[in-house]
């Protein structure tokens, strides 16, 4: 490319798509990323064989120790579900909801 005006804009406008596939590109790698909460791991499996309905109380006895992934890092369920009254749930997608609205909370 010439070193002239007409090169160096050519350049600056090559510059400036680039950046604007890298962003677009790095914004579709976060897409792909699982945000906290969103992915329980073994407590996930646990929910799917719970019997139904169940309580908040059951839940905490039962998959207490499991941790889940938070915005502050990895917490026992029965510490985000402490400040829950015990409610009763009749599906595991029921439970999900409550632990990720616990979580935003937060």
């Amino acid at each position: 490319m010439p070193d002239d005006k007409q090169g160096r804009d050519k350049q600056a406008a090559n510059e400036e798509q680039r950046q604007r596939e890298r962003a677009l590109q790095e914004a579709r790698n976060r897409a792909d990323e699982p945000k906290p909460g969103k992915e329980l791991g073994d407590l996930d499996d646990a929910l799917e064989v719970q019997d139904y309905p169940t309580t908040t109380e059951q839940l905490a006895e039962n998959y207490g120790d499991y941790e889940v992934e938070t915005q502050g890092g990895w917490k026992p369920l029965d510490e985000v579900l402490a400040s829950v009254d015990n409610e009763i749930y009749d599906s595991a997608d029921d439970v999900r909801d409550r632990i990720q609205r616990q979580i935003n909370r937060r």
